[in-house]
C-alpha cells in the first residue's frame, strides 16, 4: 500500500522566514514544528505556522516536488502560498 505524501511550508510570520518540507504524516510533523520538537532550521527561526501544503499520491512524489520547490526563488514560493492563503493563516487547525 502506497502512503500519501505532503509537501508543506512553515513560516515564522507573514512574509517571514519560510521552510519547505515533505512528510507522510502532516498533522504530526506540523505539530512537531509548532512545539519546537525538531532541532534545526524551523526551531532556530521560529517557523511555527503551517501556511501551505499539497497532497501527493506517494511520499516519493512529494519528495520529488519538495526538491524542485526548494530550488524556486522566494517570489515563486510566496506566490504559491498566497494563491491559496493570502493572509498566511495557520492551517494547522484544518488538519485535525
Amino acid at each position: 500500500m502506497v502512503r500519501p505524501g505532503y509537501v508543506y511550508i512553515m513560516a515564522s510570520q507573514k512574509n517571514g522566514t519560510i521552510y519547505i518540507g515533505a512528510t507522510s504524516d502532516l498533522p504530526q510533523r506540523a505539530w512537531q514544528h509548532r512545539e519546537g520538537m525538531i532541532e534545526g532550521f524551523t526551531k532556530d527561526y521560529g517557523c511555527k505556522l503551517l501556511v501551505w501544503f499539497e497532497v501527493f499520491e506517494s511520499i516519493y512524489d512529494a519528495r520529488q516536488f519538495e526538491a524542485r520547490m526548494k530550488k524556486w526563488n522566494r517570489a515563486w514560493k510566496i506566490k504559491r502560498i498566497e494563491e491559496r492563503n493570502p493572509d498566511w493563516a495557520d492551517l494547522f487547525e484544518t488538519l485535525v
